[in-house]
């Protein structure tokens, strides 16, 4: 039976899906073998959903942990603080938005190869559906054939041949041989008995397995609108779009878990099917079909005894002699009954026909009874699900899981990012209204061009002869230290802001600076300390 098993080999990762441990709700062991009509079986599929449900919740949690410390904690104000946090929200951006276009392109390769094994196997389902409606419609014909019109000829010649006995006692020996026939078509297996329809099972599947391609197709291209739209909102800070992107990174992230148990479980179902998928065969046709039968369609060696030279191909055998004396009858009528009883010909020349037809019908039914044809599409439909079917599900369970840390890392650096933002708005309010330097205010100015409270001595768009033009008259450069109401007698000149810096700074092309009160009573300070500590040493 070793050598059977060469044309099919389940693949290594069946194998390693099937030793994953098989444990039912009552957290009990039970057996790996494919039983899903089992409840424990059925349990155990559905603890691996459960796994991956209490990985959500702990994914969960640990954003709310971190989430609840972020708000916690108090930012520092200092420059030194700003930088570092600002490079770990950019770095998190990229590596998440780098996960996820890894996690999506292996999503549409997952969601390709499973497609092609679903699609492989109800394509043979077809093929084997279609073999074995046709060895049903041969032979019901063929007993159709045998029990309405060689009986309806038979009866018409034996009325012809009442006179000659030895006619009559030959038309009685070909019923014979015709409900020897019939007795031995019945002896054939009854397809329809294993109340299987293949057809009914391939169009459930292929609907199935077109609504998954599907959902996949949208979860992809949802993960990937959501991080291109938070990598926008990042960019152009917007808050609004950060917290709707973070709404929906949450439900993306529930999404992840949840397709990573679907996925997982199937996966682990159909690995333990494809290990052993000729025991659960066998075990559906039991009963129903003989089990040497269906080995022989399993395998199809040529080293095994053929089971249809037994108890199949038997009937077939007795068919092909029954119509071949049959035929060697009728021969002999048309030779020397039809001189004697003109009126038979036409009766006898239609058994011949019948016969011709029904040894026709025997060809295509050996044909399609060879256990190659079946074979081959078992095999393919094997190939189909165990290589391409369950390597596409890990595929799909490897992109779940990367889409789960690729939103736990946007949804850790979003926050971050919002709160960035919220502290650089609030340095903004710090800010004079009325300083021109300041960048709200100079968007306010720009989108109001009518807005004339802003004053300013140079433009930045003019030539340096129109700058020139605006210059006052330069006073005589002096190293003596300035008063503090000369100072603010200078500033209220020109602008009438205390805050603006003074004359001689419009000619350097630059845009003066704007100083806190704060900041000026310390330059004072210091101005009128140096003056007394080095006194006139540096006047002009």
């Amino acid at each position: 039976m070793s050598s059977a098993r060469v044309d099919y080999i389940a693949p290594w990762w069946t194998y390693w899906l099937h030793n994953f441990p098989h444990i039912n709700l009552r957290f009990q062991p039970i057996e790996n073998s494919f039983q899903p009509e089992e409840e424990n079986y059925q349990q155990s599929l559905i603890f691996l959903g459960c796994v991956a449900a209490a990985g959500l919740g702990l994914n969960l949690l640990c954003l709310a942990i971190y989430l609840s410390c972020l708000c916690c904690c108090r930012k520092d104000d200092e420059e030194e603080s700003k930088k570092p946090n600002s490079c770990c929200v950019t770095w998190s951006a990229v590596t998440a938005g780098l996960i996820t276009c890894v996690a999506v392109g292996v999503g549409f390769y997952g969601n390709s190869e499973t497609n092609d094994g679903v699609y492989q196997l109800t394509y043979s389902l077809y093929n084997a559906n279609h073999t074995l409606d046709g060895v049903d419609s041969l032979v019901t014909a063929t007993m159709g054939s045998m029990k309405s019109g060689l009986h309806q000829h038979l009866a018409r010649l034996d009325e012809i041949f009442a006179t000659r006995g030895d006619y009559v006692q030959t038309l009685q020996f070909m019923q014979q041989m015709a409900d020897n026939v019939i007795k031995q078509m019945l002896g054939l297996p009854d397809w329809e008995e294993a109340k299987v329809d293949l057809a009914s099972i391939a169009d459930q599947t292929a609907n199935i397995e077109y609504y998954r391609w599907l959902t996949y197709l949208l979860i992809l291209i949802l993960d990937l609108i959501i991080c291109l739209l938070a990598c926008l909102g990042l960019a152009k800070q917007s808050r609004w779009l950060l917290t709707t992107m973070m709404v929906f990174g949450v439900l993306t992230l529930v999404l992840s878990w949840t397709s990573l148990g679907a996925d997982l479980a199937i996966a682990v179902g159909t690995s333990d099917f494809c290990i052993a998928p000729d025991k659960y065969l066998m075990s559906q046709t039991k009963g129903i079909i003989g089990s040497d039968i269906v080995h022989y369609y399993l395998y199809c060696n040529q080293t095994l005894s053929n089971p249809f030279q037994q108890s199949c191909l038997q009937p077939l055998t007795i068919f092909q002699r029954s119509l071949t004396t049959m035929q060697i009858q009728i021969q002999g009528l048309l030779q020397f009954a039809v001189p004697l009883f003109p009126t038979a010909e036409r009766d006898l020349l239609g058994i011949q026909h019948l016969l011709n037809s029904s040894e026709a019908s025997l060809h295509q039914l050996t044909a399609l009874l060879d256990c190659r044809g079946l074979n081959k599409d078992y095999l393919d439909a094997m190939v189909g699900v165990c290589y391409d079917g369950v390597e596409g599900m890990l595929y799909l369970c490897l992109f779940s899981i990367l889409a789960a840390c690729a939103f736990t890392v946007m949804l850790c650096a979003i926050p971050r990012a919002w709160r960035q933002i919220a502290c650089r708005e609030q340095d903004y309010d710090d800010m004079d209204e009325e300083d021109p330097f300041n960048p709200r205010v100079r968007r306010i100015g720009s989108q109001n061009p009518n807005h004339t409270n802003m004053h300013s001595f140079c433009s930045y768009s003019s030539s340096m002869g129109s700058q020139n033009s605006l210059h006052p008259p330069a006073p005589a450069v002096s190293n003596a230290p300035i008063s503090s109401s000369e100072y603010m007698n200078q500033t209220a000149l020109f602008g009438g802001n205390p805050r603006y810096e003074n004359v001689p700074l419009i000619g350097r092309g630059s845009p003066p600076p704007s100083y806190s009160p704060s900041m000026r009573a310390t330059y004072l300070s210091m101005t009128e300390e140096q003056s007394r500590h080095f006194g006139n040493d540096f006047q002009a």
